[in-house]
């Protein structure tokens, strides 16, 4: 999870504008550092040439160096964020080569649950996309809010039960890269990862077809089960039954979970009551 070893436009244009902010603070970081050690050593007690002004109050070109230096680093700082931000717009299409993937990803207590709409199935904690194809996700989340990040192909974006979020990334390059909830949601939240494989897009529909002979579906009836609390150890696939489902999770006319709920015996008496949101 590099955040360094960008694998798509999105996360190379977000390190860009990590790696041009860092150097940017550096240019007021390292000559301070400097300054400190300059002016220790220099108005150490054992140096006779330096000035001893117990008088001196203001200097008008020390205040100007004072402010106008980090001044000039915060305009500049906050332009890069600025313009980067509105580049970086998660809904913002990001153009690939063949048909768009459209995703929906559903944050649970204490899974993912990837659904293809256009494919008709469905994975838990994996995703499997083609290199080069304009990745369309819609997020949303079972119960708490939650957040959806891959630190190797772009922005991270929350999900929240009863709206659904856009994110638009693309993968160039084929390999595995790694997934994860970057927002605490109790006891499971360190196991909400989920692999990420970029494959050919020759391969992808082979993958796709592969996957729709699981004979696990995924209807309303299984989702509740799956939804309920808990973290998966597998990589479970469904046959997608419904392609609707997502919208009827997202308006939920499939009621929300409860959210997590301490597991510890000392968390429930420190807390008084059940429920940890």
């Amino acid at each position: 999870m590099n955040l360094l070893d960008p694998q798509g436009p999105v996360a190379a244009a977000n390190s860009t504008i990590l790696v041009d902010s860092v150097f940017i603070m550096l240019v007021i970081v390292v000559p301070t550092i400097f300054a400190i050690l300059a002016f220790a050593f220099w108005f150490r007690a054992s140096n006779p040439r330096a000035r001893y002004q117990p008088e001196f109050v203001y200097s008008g070109r020390v205040e100007m160096v004072v402010w106008a230096i980090p001044a000039l680093t915060v305009i500049l700082l906050g332009g890069v964020a600025w313009i980067g931000s509105h580049q970086l717009d998660p809904a913002a299409p990001v153009p690939g080569t063949g048909s768009p993937v459209r995703i929906q990803a559903v944050s649970l207590d204490w899974k993912w649950l990837f659904i293809y709409p256009d494919q008709r199935i469905a994975t838990v904690n994996t995703l499997t996309v083609p290199t080069g194809a304009e990745l369309n996700f819609q997020l949303t989340s079972s119960s708490v809010m939650n957040t959806f990040f891959i630190p190797q192909l772009g922005s991270m974006i929350y999900t929240m039960n009863g709206m659904v979020t856009k994110l638009n990334l693309r993968a160039d390059n084929e390999g595995k890269l790694q997934g994860l909830s970057a927002h605490f949601s109790g006891d499971g939240f360190p196991d909400m990862m989920f692999d990420v494989h970029v494959i050919s897009p020759l391969a992808f529909p082979d993958w796709v077809a592969n996957t729709a002979k699981t004979d696990a579906v995924l209807n309303e009836d299984s989702y509740k089960k799956l939804m309920q609390q808990g973290v998966e150890r597998g990589r479970p696939t469904y046959r997608l039954e419904d392609p609707r489902l997502f919208d009827l999770i997202a308006t939920q006319h499939i009621p929300p979970g409860p959210g997590p709920e301490l597991a510890s015996e000392a968390g429930r008496s420190h807390s008084g009551g059940h429920d940890a949101r």
